[in-house]
């Protein structure tokens, strides 16, 4: 899944630009004297930056007072917090060369469901030393900035192994005066596309359906299934809500297609639990062959290897969902909870993917799921499927579309921001449901559908 980036840099290259989220944990690292304040003032707004010699000044009116620490911290941590439940980039000014101080920073960056950044100004120690002793503040042994060089040096190799989805190293003098910081959206965020947008439920390999109801959507298919060509109507955008494959009669036909559509620009796709299912088995691990990955398998089998490493890739570089309309519209597979909204961590994923169970099972031995559209009250539409309802129904400014149209429902498409229903009828019964379409939800039903069978089950 392409949520989140990796990214190592080494090396003293000039003008280097550190791409990092424009929402992100900053932790810079480095030993005292490399320069951090300086590079924090130079890059970062003055309220992103959390000083760790700011703190223990305010707490004990000396920033060197290193019996203060604790409390420092503790303050710095609150802060924190206020900042990143409010979405606001943060950057911790401190050593951090030690693993529990940046364990704590990690922490941090899960519970609030950011992307983890860390900066590392790798600078020679022997400038370090000069620049402490030129400053009648930073009186201390040599000994301090001999175990933080050591400290850092057993850091370097391991962050990405801790953590840190996005690593700089700077090491050299020039290559930290050289630096720019260019902040880029997460690859959620798609705020600036507008739409409109025809939003698409489980397809679930129902190609025969999938070209009535883009006909009915106003797009034009031609070619031919090898080589789809698609026409869309003037302005309008598709957006497929994921579960491509599984059970139906033609999922590669219905991978082709879509795949053509993304590349030409004229979709967007987020990834169903069965897409990344399908991923996982192409890649070579170990999954359970269950709930209609036979049916996909065996209609690989006829397809070239170059086309099953194309759907591979196309999968992995999917995100989980989509942030569009200025943050009025997401669209995830299985839904996403308001807290979610623009964040990114492996919860976050889980949840675009799978929903939230309830921790029970029914009487058909599948789990329950919660219905977390019940208690939605974000201002933004949220637009999903993965649990197969019998007709699209809203509740709280969400709105279900998976019809069911592999257990014989209908493919249902939301038109936006027009709040159209457009649907087509099933041709036929391709896959028995688990549990019958329209079964209860688990923790309280509402007006958003009933419950059926998961199709991640």
């Amino acid at each position: 899944m392409a949520d989140i980036t990796e990214r190592t840099d080494a090396g003293d290259s000039r003008d280097r630009v550190l791409t990092i989220p424009d929402f992100a944990l900053v932790a810079l690292v480095g030993i005292s004297g490399s320069g951090k304040s300086s590079f924090a003032k130079k890059h970062f707004g003055r309220f992103e930056v959390l000083s760790s010699d700011h703190y223990r000044g305010l707490v004990s009116d000396d920033e060197n007072d290193q019996s203060a620490t604790g409390d420092a911290f503790d303050a710095l941590y609150y802060i924190a917090r206020k900042r990143l439940a409010r979405m606001k980039l943060t950057v911790i000014d401190a050593t951090n060369v030690q693993l529990r101080a940046r364990q704590e920073i990690l922490k941090l960056a899960k519970e609030f469901d950011v992307v983890p950044v860390a900066i590392v100004l790798n600078v020679p120690k022997g400038v370090c030393a000069e620049r402490n002793a030129a400053r009648p503040d930073r009186q201390f042994g040599a000994h301090v900035l001999k175990n933080q060089a050591a400290d850092l040096r057993r850091s370097l190799r391991g962050l990405k192994k801790e953590g840190f989805r996005h690593v700089h190293v700077l090491n050299s003098v020039e290559a930290v005066e050289a630096a720019t910081i260019e902040r880029q959206p997460l690859w959620t965020d798609r705020g600036a596309l507008s739409g409109p947008f025809d939003i698409i439920g489980d397809v679930h390999g129902c190609y025969p359906e999938l070209l009535l109801l883009l006909e009915r959507l106003g797009y034009t298919v031609g070619g031919d299934r090898a080589r789809p060509s698609v026409t869309p109507p003037p302005g309008r955008t598709a957006v497929f809500l994921g579960d491509l494959v599984d059970r139906g009669p033609d999922s590669p036909a219905v991978l082709r297609l879509v795949m053509e559509m993304v590349k030409a620009g004229q979709a967007l796709c987020v990834p169903g639990n069965h897409d990344v299912k399908l991923m996982k088995w192409l890649q070579g691990r170990k999954v359970k062959v269950a709930y209609g990955l036979q049916s996909t398998i065996d209609q690989l089998e006829a397809e070239p290897k170059a086309f099953r490493a194309e759907v591979e890739t196309f999968i992995d570089r999917m995100v989980s969902h989509y942030i569009l309309d200025g943050g009025r519209l997401v669209v995830a597979h299985a839904g996403l909870r308001e807290e979610y909204h623009g964040r990114a961590s492996g919860r976050v994923r889980s949840f675009a993917l799978f929903g939230e169970t309830t921790g029970e099972t029914d009487e058909f031995g599948l789990p329950i799921r919660y219905q977390w559209a019940r208690d939605y009250r974000g201002e933004a539409m949220v637009v999903y499927g993965h649990t197969p309802v019998p007709h699209a129904e809203w509740l709280n400014n969400t709105i279900n579309i998976d019809t069911g149209c592999v257990f014989g429902g209908r493919l249902t498409a939301l038109r936006y921001p027009e709040r159209e229903i457009v649907d087509v009828e099933s041709l036929q019964m391709y896959a028995e449901p688990v549990r019958p379409i329209g079964h209860g939800w688990g923790g309280g039903s509402g007006g958003g559908g009933s419950r059926g069978e998961s199709s991640g089950e």
